[in-house]
């Protein structure tokens, strides 16, 4: 399989909603892309039994155990918590005893084992309900999610390392793209780009409908001009809109105010086109704004392309 004249067609074009169970696989990494089908299906075999061993781990918690395993409880219950808040106006989703709600909780816990060291943060459901979706199936919905995390992971460190290096990355990129715009957010005290938080975060998923997102996102994960367009997209956005924001001289919470009342209002379709635009004008100078090891990168392909090395770091 020719994996960048697909990720070039998936970028210009997106996938047709019956093909994404399987392509979704290969761009999370799931599959490899010289991968045949024998391998696919016997990989499939495998880590369903991996995920089953891995999900018995807590299923198989007493409740007497459970009163002594604060770490445990605390994580669930914040699970408990969100999955009844994710996507439930989306038909999949939607009234009271949803099975798949059950399945998204119980993937999520899964997880929190699978990785302790990160666990479960607010915002990983909102990334899981989609896949979920798309793959209707527990165990591949579970790798897919775990592939993508070594992707986003970043995202949700305590220490949000991850999050602080992408927003310096998108002041960067603005004041390479847009200096005078850079220059307003520097006199009004804005340039930590707070603002954008919840559009990197969770990759605008709130700014979007669920069947937007989904096209949205397979262009991302191309990773076929950036693998950091969404910052491109960041930045394309902000230029739609700076002559009103310099205009109204927004400060910093009138600016936050602003852009979360963006949702459902941008034209993803000029977003997307708008980003691919600067990317290419930015070029290396581009690249070069964003620091090393900045989320989301590629994991390191091993064991089927779903885990990092040991001892490497997001």
């Amino acid at each position: 399989m020719d994996s960048k004249a697909l990720r070039k067609k998936i970028f210009y074009g997106g996938v047709d909603h019956v093909l994404r169970k399987e392509v979704w696989k290969f761009l999370l990494s799931y599959h490899e892309y010289d991968s045949t089908q024998a391998e696919r299906e016997y990989l499939a075999a495998m880590k369903r039994e991996e995920y089953e061993a891995i999900k018995s781990q807590w299923k198989s918690i007493s409740t007497t155990q459970a009163k002594r395993f604060t770490k445990f409880r605390e994580r669930k219950g914040l699970i408990d918590k969100d999955v009844v808040r994710t996507d439930r106006s989306v038909p999949y989703y939607e009234g009271d005893d949803n099975p798949n709600v059950i399945v998204l909780r119980d993937i999520l816990v899964t997880y929190s084992f699978y990785n302790f060291d990160l666990g479960y943060c607010q915002g990983m459901s909102d990334f899981l309900a989609p896949i979920l979706y798309v793959m209707e199936d527990e165990s591949e919905a579970f790798w897919c999610f775990a592939s993508l995390m070594e992707r986003l992971g970043g995202n949700f460190n305590r220490d949000q390392n991850g999050m602080h290096a992408q927003l310096l990355g998108l002041s960067k990129l603005v004041e390479l793209l847009d200096p005078s715009l850079h220059n307003y957010f520097r006199q009004n005290d804005c340039l930590n780009y707070f603002f954008c938080f919840r559009w990197v975060l969770i990759q605008f998923k709130r700014e979007f409908s669920f069947d937007q997102i989904m096209l949205l996102w397979e262009v991302l994960w191309t990773h076929y001009f950036s693998e950091h367009f969404h910052l491109y997209l960041c930045v394309g956005i902000l230029k739609r809109y700076r002559l009103r924001i310099i205009g109204e001289g927004m400060d910093f919470d009138t600016l936050l105010k602003f852009i979360n009342e963006l949702s459902g209002q941008i034209n993803i379709d000029r977003a997307i086109q708008d980003a691919e635009a600067l990317c290419t004008i930015a070029g290396e100078a581009g690249a070069d704004c964003i620091p090393p090891g900045t989320p989301p990168s590629m994991p390191i392909e091993t064991d089927g392309g779903l885990y990092l090395q040991e001892d490497d770091v997001l």
